[in-house]
């Protein structure tokens, strides 16, 4: 069975910086394609970054210049790289990934989810 687990969430002052990972399990041949969203208290989930199957990235506007997303396809691992953090930037991160398996199709799969806390 695939599965993403997510790691590297946490507590941080403003201006820190915190890594991400997103590590794919299961019988998988590759990640695809890969982003991370991330959903504040009352608010819609929104889309972070993204970043396709040759490796382009795309970034909401809000995290450009500050975050990098970035992919590992020998490790089917997705990282985000997040620098100069501030509290609004204070929500729950979800990993989200197109992963082509070994047998069968390929599927889109949503991690569990890692908290991000940006606060003095």
């Amino acid at each position: 069975q695939v599965q993403l687990v997510e790691s590297g969430g946490g507590l941080v002052p403003p201006g820190g910086s915190l890594r991400l990972s997103c590590a794919a399990s299961g019988s998988i041949f590759r990640i695809y394609a890969g982003g991370w969203y991330r959903q504040a208290p009352g608010k819609q989930r929104e889309l972070v970054a993204a970043i396709n199957d040759d490796g382009t990235p795309n970034y909401n506007d809000s995290v450009k210049g500050r975050f990098t997303i970035s992919k590992d396809n020998a490790k089917n691992t997705v990282y985000l790289q997040m620098n100069s953090l501030k509290p609004e930037d204070t929500a729950v991160y979800y990993c989200n990934a197109d992963i082509i398996p070994r047998f069968g199709v390929t599927r889109n799969y949503w991690g569990q989810g890692t908290q991000v806390t940006v606060s003095s």
